[in-house]
């Protein structure tokens, strides 16, 4: 009796001695993920006044509300237009650059210092950069187009190119921090897998094939995780280049809210799209865990 009174205690002094190392970091979440997440549910079924305030309490109404909106479902089709145009794209450039820079070649470090300098770069300082490429008149891309005779291109103006052209910025922002971790996975890979691999002959698209993807797709599907939940909160691009224009082309769930809340004053609907936009987030990260890492391979 008094030795199992004595696991008990021992077991609640370690119960607490670990509570009291995660306080910090229970109080840091409470205050900025827990407390802003519950109060967003709790908006989410109110009228509210400017302010931000409940002043009625609707149920279901909101949710119902921005599913019969046009403009809500106008944004979810950009949101998973812009994630279809983004994740997969900036991924593959960002595996074949690492693949690149993974040889043994010299000035192999100033490549690689290049190609993850987009990392270093802020989203406003990136989006501006890219707001003068995209100028009608004097933007280095119609500049280009002009010299090979073609006509210039209204890039963030024309609603059948806004969104290309905003998700053309997203993939270069994206690619530099992509690079760098997939570099990181290529370089944790035995070099005697490789050494192996051509004792028996195998070439270099065979190793690549049978040896690096097998061995990388940990890294892979860390990075397309974190791409997919990424592209689905991107904001700072669209709010520099577009504000969601034109004909709400390139109005993101994201960005949407951001109108609803802090320029309609709607803080009860912006609230409800939170959570939608949580729940397919959520949604689509959970498929990804589930049919994704099955082919995932651990060393």
């Amino acid at each position: 009796m008094r030795g199992k009174f004595m696991k008990l205690w021992k077991r609640t002094v370690n119960v607490r001695v670990g509570l009291l190392y995660l306080l910090p970091s229970i109080i840091l979440f409470g205050l900025f993920v827990f407390y802003p997440m519950a109060k967003t549910i709790y908006l989410s079924f109110f009228l509210t006044n400017q302010n931000g305030l409940p002043v009625y309490f609707n149920g279901l109404e909101n949710y119902t509300f921005i599913f019969s909106s046009d403009e809500f479902r106008n944004s979810m089709k950009a949101t998973l237009l812009f994630v279809v145009y983004t994740v997969p794209v900036s991924v593959l450039i960002a595996l074949i650059m690492a693949i690149l820079a993974n040889e043994k070649l010299k000035g192999v470090g100033f490549y690689r210092t290049i190609f993850s300098s987009t990392m270093g770069i802020s989203v406003a300082a990136s989006a501006v950069v890219w707001l003068f490429l995209f100028h009608p008149s004097v933007g280095a891309f119609n500049n280009i187009l002009k010299t090979v005779d073609l006509p210039a291109v209204q890039w963030l103006l024309d609603p059948d190119w806004a969104l290309l052209s905003v998700s053309l910025t997203t993939i270069w922002m994206n690619i530099g921090f992509n690079f760098l971790v997939i570099l990181g996975g290529l370089q944790n890979i035995d070099e005697s897998l490789y050494e192996s691999a051509t004792i028996d002959g195998a070439g270099y698209f065979t190793k690549l094939r049978r040896i690096t993807i097998p061995l990388l797709s940990p890294t892979l599907f860390f990075i397309i995780t974190i791409s997919l939940i990424n592209a689905f909160q991107s904001f700072g691009q669209i709010d520099i280049l577009t504000k969601g224009g034109p004909i709400q082309s390139t109005n993101l769930v994201v960005y949407s809210i951001y109108k609803e809340a802090f320029v309609n004053y709607q803080f009860g609907t912006a609230s409800a799209q939170a959570i939608v936009l949580f729940g397919v987030v959520l949604i689509v990260t959970i498929l990804q865990f589930k049919f994704g890492e099955r082919k995932v391979h651990y060393q």
